[in-house]
């Protein structure tokens, strides 16, 4: 930045960083939390296999609904209004889930508390991206995954000694069992995360969107100082243009029915899924399960991946503004083929006990725990926070809010797709079959970031292009020289 850098309120933007990533926590646990309940879900509703993967992927379907919909209110309501909703959504969909004895409204609490995920995933980067200092923009979004790992190992840990204290997810304490425990645990931080959203300002390009001009100057200028709030101010009228208000159809171009920037985004958006991810962190302890650990056993690998996911986010953060965002991601789609490629090798491998329960033997076991954490580094090293800090800053301001929605939308369809799709697979084509799927979607998305994906690192929000593309209605995507 210019001179006016040491003006810069690092206090205030840590504090908004914290409040908004608070969203990021939640969207872990809540996405984690089903992973040690599952057996407690079967016996309190009496349900099928088939039964079970529609209960816990009622809360993708939540996820994808809300994270359209947040997308799109931001632009219509404001940022921190619709997370608001969202944490409203959060503490009643834990509560809910927690107490019911009716599977209905178990699902019902579950999409709700869904929506509130999805609105969490794209509004947090969002709203850190349209406050936060270009030169250090990357690092702080990248927090939201950061705090997503931290929620997802705070679920592994709770329903760890949870389990313990209960003797497993069955067992009782204080008159409810465990697994109960599990989802109400979750509505404290939703509680805090609720009070405190009304501490911290809206977005100063939502404000300038509206025509409320004094109120971003004044927002721009506790942020970053009354110089550099008056040069802002501008730069972000100008890069509305004509006043022209926000709307969803401003995705679309006619003859590729979206912009070249949105495809991008959607393409980032869709592979983050399709490399497989959530299987480790939903399914992690019935694969484990699966080769022939104990539940105990399989809830402890949880929290090491856990622990290891947030060692390696710390590592992006610490050079996602110096090296950049495409390089991490084709650095992650190939450390991702490699590990998703030895444990493919090592479930070809497995056998089965006299029960018909998979089985690894010791040495390939102990491969396939070392490939699963390897991948796990790789990924929240580099497509797991990249892809919320390229989505929260690639699109210009004219769009942000409803490609957002539209990518939102995209990310969540394909985690569904692939948790529901994880069980007939398994069952039906084998792990090694499925894992190689998910190595070659890895493979797939390392040529894809090099064809169409720019580098956004140290650009302003005001510099992303796309809104007003060159390009003639009818050509096609353009490689990574004209992808915006």
């Amino acid at each position: 930045m210019e001179a006016t850098t040491n003006r810069v309120n690092m206090a205030l933007i840590s504090a908004i960083v914290a409040v908004a990533t608070i969203g990021g926590l939640l969207f872990g646990y809540d996405s984690g939390a089903v992973n040690g309940t599952q057996g407690g879900l079967v016996a309190e509703f009496n349900l099928s296999p088939a039964a079970l993967g529609f209960t816990v992927g009622s809360l993708l379907i939540g996820c994808a609904v809300g994270a359209f919909f947040a997308g799109r209110m931001a632009d219509l309501i404001g940022r921190r209004k619709v997370m608001i909703v969202a944490a409203m959504l959060f503490v009643i969909g834990a509560l809910v889930q927690g107490l019911t004895e009716v599977h209905t409204f178990f699902v019902i609490a579950r999409f709700a508390g869904g929506m509130a995920v999805g609105a969490a995933s794209v509004l947090s980067p969002l709203y850190i991206s349209e406050v936060a200092p270009a030169n250090i923009r990357g690092r702080l979004t990248t927090m939201q995954q950061v705090m997503i790992i931290g929620g997802l190992t705070a679920a592994f840990l709770v329903n760890y000694f949870l389990a313990q204290a209960a003797g497993s997810s069955l067992g009782e304490i204080g008159g409810a069992q465990a697994w109960r425990w599990m989802y109400l645990a979750q509505a404290v931080p939703a509680a805090v995360f609720l009070i405190a959203l009304f501490f911290i300002p809206e977005s100063p390009r939502y404000l300038v969107s509206k025509g409320r001009i004094e109120e971003a100057r004044g927002v721009l200028t506790r942020l970053f100082g009354t110089d550099t709030a008056n040069r802002k101010i501008g730069e972000i009228e100008a890069s509305f243009g004509d006043h022209h208000k926000p709307r969803l159809s401003d995705v679309t171009r006619k003859g590729t029915i979206f912009r070249p920037i949105v495809w991008a985004g959607l393409l980032l958006a869709t592979f983050q899924q399709f490399v497989g991810i959530n299987i480790i962190f939903y399914y992690g302890e019935t694969l484990w399960k699966l080769a022939g650990v104990s539940e105990e056993v399989a809830l402890e690998r949880n929290i090491i991946s856990g622990v290891v996911s947030i060692a390696a986010v710390l590592a992006a953060m610490a050079v996602i503004d110096k090296i950049g965002r495409k390089p991490l991601l084709m650095i992650g789609s190939l450390g991702m083929a490699a590990t998703l490629g030895a444990m493919t090798w090592a479930f070809s491998g497995a056998g089965t006990d006299a029960a018909g329960n998979l089985m690894l033997d010791e040495n390939t076991g102990y491969i396939a725990l070392v490939a699963a954490n390897l991948y796990v580094i790789f990924f929240n090293a580099s497509w797991g926070p990249v892809m919320w800090v390229m989505l929260g800053e690639m699109f210009p301001n004219q769009i942000r809010g409803s490609a957002l929605a539209v990518a939102g939308l995209a990310q969540w369809a394909a985690n569904y797709l692939v948790v529901q799709s994880f069980p007939w697979m398994a069952d039906n084509l084998g792990l090694a079959t499925t894992y190689a799927f998910y190595t070659v979607s890895a493979i797939v998305s390392f040529f894809l970031v090099k064809s169409f994906i720019n580098e956004t690192k140290g650009k302003e929000l005001e510099e992303m292009e796309g809104w007003e593309d060159p390009v003639s209605a009818g050509d096609a995507i353009v490689p990574a020289t004209r992808i915006d």
